[in-house]
C-alpha cells in the first residue's frame, strides 16, 4: 500500500510538471490563452463528473458551500492565469520552481492570519527559498532581476497557497473528487466569462488541438489530482507534499531538453536552495501537528 500511495505521489507531481509541454506551444502559436485555459478545466470537469456518475456520488451542495467552491475556483483560476503569464517573462524552468513556493506562502499566512507559530525550522526554510529565489534571478556575473516576471509568477504562488488554506480552514464536507470537480468547473467558468468579454471564438480550429487540449487536460490536471487524492490516502499528505518537489524538477527537466533552456549553475543552486526550503518547512509542520 505505502510503495503504491510513493508511486502515485510521483505520479502526480510529474504529471504536474509536464505543463510546459502543452502551454509553451500553444503561447508560441499565439493561440488565445483564456480558451486554452477554459478547454483545460472544461475537459477536466467532464472527465471527473463521468468518474463521479461512475462512482455513484451525488453532486448536490449547499448555498454555503457553492460560495466557497466557487472561490476556489476563482483562486485556482488567478494562479493558472498568472503562471502563464509568467512565462512571457521569466523561463518556464524559473516560472515553475518560483511557482513552487506556495508551501512557505501558507506558512505565512497561517502565522499571520492564523497565528500558528513559525519554528526554527520555518524560518529556516523561509530563509532558503528567499535565497533560491534571489540565486534563480542571477544572470552572469551581475545581479539583474525581472520584477514584473518575479512579481506575476508570485502571484500565481500566492493564490494556489490561497487555495490550500481555504480548503483547510473551510471543512467543506464533500469528497475529493467532489471537491476537483466543482473547483475545475467553477475554473472553466472564470475563463469562459474572461473570453465572453475579450469576444474571443470558441471554435477549435483542428483536431489536432482538440486532442491537444484533451491530453493536457488528462494529463495534468485529471491525472494529477487523481494521483494526489489516493496518494494522500495511502502515504499521508506530508510525505506527497515533500514528492511534490519533483514538480519543478520535471518542469526543468522539460525546458532543458525540449525548449532549450539553459541549465545554468544558478538555475541548480537556486532549485536545490527552494527544494530544501520547502522540504524543511514540510517537516516543520508535520513536527507542529505532533505536538498540537
Amino acid at each position: 500500500m505505502k510503495l503504491r500511495g510513493y508511486i502515485l505521489g510521483v505520479l502526480s507531481a510529474v504529471s504536474y510538471g509536464l505543463i510546459p509541454i502543452f502551454i509553451l506551444p500553444i503561447k508560441q502559436a499565439h493561440f488565445s490563452m483564456d480558451i486554452t485555459l477554459f478547454y483545460r478545466f472544461f475537459f477536466s470537469a467532464l472527465m471527473l463528473g463521468g468518474y463521479l456518475i461512475y462512482s455513484r456520488q451525488n453532486f448536490r451542495i449547499n448555498k454555503k458551500e457553492a460560495l466557497i467552491l466557487a472561490i476556489l475556483g476563482i483562486c485556482y483560476a488567478l494562479s493558472s492565469e498568472f503562471l502563464f503569464l509568467g512565462y512571457d517573462f521569466l523561463t518556464p524552468g524559473i516560472a515553475s520552481t518560483v511557482l513552487f513556493i506556495y508551501p512557505i506562502i501558507v506558512a505565512l499566512i497561517m502565522f499571520f492570519f492564523y497565528k500558528e507559530r513559525l519554528t526554527k525550522l520555518s524560518v529556516g526554510s523561509l530563509l532558503l527559498a528567499f535565497i533560491g529565489v534571489i540565486i534563480l534571478c542571477l544572470k552572469g556575473n551581475g545581479f539583474e532581476i525581472n520584477f514584473a516576471g518575479l512579481g506575476i509568477v508570485m502571484l500565481s504562488s500566492l493564490f494556489y497557497a490561497l487555495y490550500m488554506v481555504i480548503v483547510n480552514k473551510s471543512h467543506l464536507k464533500v469528497s475529493g473528487f467532489k471537491l476537483t470537480f466543482y473547483s475545475m468547473l467553477f475554473t472553466s467558468l472564470f475563463f469562459m466569462t474572461k473570453s465572453f468579454i475579450g469576444h474571443e471564438s470558441f471554435v477549435i480550429p483542428s483536431t489536432t488541438i482538440f486532442f491537444n487540449f484533451l491530453i493536457f487536460a488528462f494529463l495534468t490536471t485529471v491525472i494529477s489530482s487523481l494521483c494526489l487524492v489516493y496518494a494522500i490516502k495511502n502515504i499521508g499528505s506530508t510525505p506527497v507534499a515533500v514528492l511534490g518537489a519533483l514538480e519543478p524538477v520535471v518542469a526543468v527537466m522539460v525546458s532543458v531538453c525540449m525548449f532549450n533552456e539553459k541549465f545554468t549553475f544558478n538555475l541548480l543552486i537556486g532549485i536545490t536552495l527552494i527544494l530544501l526550503g520547502v522540504i524543511l518547512n514540510v517537516i516543520s509542520d508535520r513536527k507542529n501537528t505532533a505536538h498540537a
